[in-house]
C-alpha cells in the first residue's frame, strides 16, 4: 500500500508506481524521485519528520514530485517502524534547486552498508537524433567496465559515480565486465534508448550475495528545436530540457546495463552520507 501524504510540503502527488504519468518541470521548484535499492529491506520513507512512503520494497521507483526549493531531511525506516526516530539510513539532508531534476537512490556502498545519494539528473537539451545514456553504480560491486563489441568503452566505474554518454537513437549489444578483464558478468544484451528520452540505468543490490539487479529511469520530452526528428538505427539516444516527462520502468536482464557505448564521461554526483 502506497500513502501519498507528503505533509503540506508536496507541489504534486507522489506516485508511488513502476508506470509513473508525465510531470512538467517548473523554473520555481524542484523535481525528486525516489529508488529504493537495498535488497531484502521493505522500509517506510519519511521527510521532515512526515510518513511519505509506506512498504516501500527493494527495487520500487517513486516520483517525480515536485517540490518548492530547499532542504529536506529524509529518514528510511523498517516498515514497522511507529516513527522516524531509529532509521535505518539516514536522516539524510537533500538540498534542491529550483529548476533542478534529483533522484535520490537508498543503496548500498561498495562494502554492502546502506547509504544514500542524490544525483542531479541531465535535463539540459541535445541535438535531434541524438539521446543521452546515464550509467550509475549503487551496487555493493567493485567497479566495473562497459563493452562494446568487446571492448570497453567506460571503465573502471565505481559505487556511486556515474557515466553519460551522447549517442544517435538506436540498439547497441553491450556488456559489462570487472575492471580491466573482457568476460562479461552482465550480457551481452541489446540496449535500445529512445531518441528524446535520458535513459538512466542503474545497477544495485550486491554482488556478494548474487542478488545483482537493474533499475531504469526515463525522462523524456527533452529535445532540442525542432523536436521529434525521425532518429537512425545506429546508436542510442535521450535529450534534455527544463518541462521534462519522467517515467519508470525495471530493466532487469532486458537492460543488462545499459551502460555506455561510447567514450564516457564521469558526470558530477552529489553523495548524502548517512549520518548514524
Amino acid at each position: 500500500m502506497r500513502k501519498i501524504l507528503f505533509g503540506g510540503i508536496a507541489a504534486g502527488a507522489l506516485v508511488a508506481l513502476v508506470g509513473i504519468a508525465p510531470a512538467h518541470a517548473a523554473d520555481d521548484v524542484a523535481q525528486l524521485s525516489v529508488l529504493h535499492g537495498v535488497p531484502g529491506l521493505t522500509v517506510d520513507v519519511y521527510v521532515n519528520g512526515d510518513l511519505t512512503l509506506d512498504d516501500f520494497a527493494p527495487g520500487d521507483l517513486a516520483g517525480p514530485l515536485e517540490l518548492p526549493p530547499g532542504t529536506y531531511t529524509v529518514a528510511i525506516t523498517a516498515s514497522d517502524a511507529a516513527d522516524a526516530s531509529a532509521p535505518a539510513i539516514g536522516p539524510v539532508d537533500l538540498p534542491l534547486e529550483a529548476g533542478q531534476n534529483y533522484t535520490a537512490v537508498a543503496h548500498l556502498d561498495p562494502a554492502g552498508t546502506p547509504t544514500a545519494t542524490l544525483f542531479t539528473n541531465d535535463i539540459s537539451t541535445i541535438g535531434a537524433g541524438d539521446g543521452r545514456l546515464t550509467v550509475r553504480h549503487v551496487a555493493a560491486a567493485p567497479a566495473v567496465d562497459v563493452l562494446a563489441g568487446g571492448t570497453a568503452v567506460i571503465t573502471n566505474l565505481a559505487n556511486p559515480a556515474e557515466s553519460l554518454l551522447t549517442l544517435p537513437a538506436g540498439t547497441v549489444s553491450a556488456s559489462v565486465a570487472a575492471t580491466g578483464t573482457t568476460e562479461p558478468v552482465i550480457g551481452p544484451a541489446d540496449v535500445n534508448v529512445t531518441e528524446g528520452t535520458n535513459t538512466i540505468v542503474y545497477a544495485w543490490g550486491s554482488l556478494a550475495d548474487k542478488n545483482l539487479a537493474f533499475a531504469v529511469q526515463t525522462i523524456d520530452g527533452l529535445h532540442s528545436t525542432p523536436g521529434g526528428v525521425p532518429a537512425g538505427s545506429a546508436g542510442l539516444v535521450a535529450t534534455n530540457q527544463p518541462g521534462d516527462s519522467t517515467g519508470w520502468w525495471i530493466g532487469g536482464a532486458a537492460v543488462a546495463l545499459a551502460l555506455g557505448i561510447s567514450a564516457a564521461a564521469v558526470y558530477g554526483t552529489r553523495r548524502v552520507e548517512a549520518r548514524r
